[in-house]
């Protein structure tokens, strides 16, 4: 389940065996990539080109052109769904103050130093736990104040790693 707005109109997406059903209806389109980033559709007997002007996997937002009409795509997955459904949608967009670590590990390697401004997702630290890389990336946009650990640090659960 995904809920896609372009252009600030909402639709609803499934995924069934026979392919996408919006708001409800079946899609029915036939598209064929042509080159990286530009596709042919087929839908009602139309034929539209369409090319993936600008992708932001990590933001889930496209900009998309369509015979020439450009359209802004941003998705929702159920993950995001049921974040917005717990009240608890946006947290990664807005100013943070401290990042504390999410699991107890091993700190590798630091990606930021203090004074460095980061903007969402991007990479912070990397932290080792039950023998897995994480590479923990910045909830929301800021200006680090202080990077409260140095590479081969042990960290604990919730303890504050940096401070903005």
């Amino acid at each position: 389940m995904f809920k896609a707005t372009v252009n600030k109109k909402t639709f609803d997406i499934a995924s069934s065996d026979t392919g996408f059903i919006i708001n409800g209806s079946p899609l029915n389109w036939d598209m064929v990539k042509v080159d990286e980033g530009y596709f042919h559709i087929l839908y009602e007997q139309k034929s539209y080109r369409a090319e993936v002007v600008k992708a932001d996997v990590a933001a889930k937002t496209f900009t998309i052109k369509v015979n020439g009409r450009i359209y802004t795509v941003a998705l929702k997955d159920k993950f995001d769904l049921l974040l917005e459904k717990m009240g608890m949608a946006n947290g990664a967009t807005g100013k943070i103050n401290s990042l504390k670590a999410p699991m107890p590990g091993l700190i590798i390697d630091l990606k930021v130093k203090a004074g460095d401004v980061v903007k969402p997702n991007d990479p912070l630290l990397i932290l080792e736990a039950m023998k897995m890389e994480n590479i923990i990336k910045s909830p929301g946009e800021g200006t680090v104040k202080n990077v409260k650990v140095k590479k081969g640090d042990s960290v604990e659960k919730n303890q504050v790693l940096i401070e903005f």
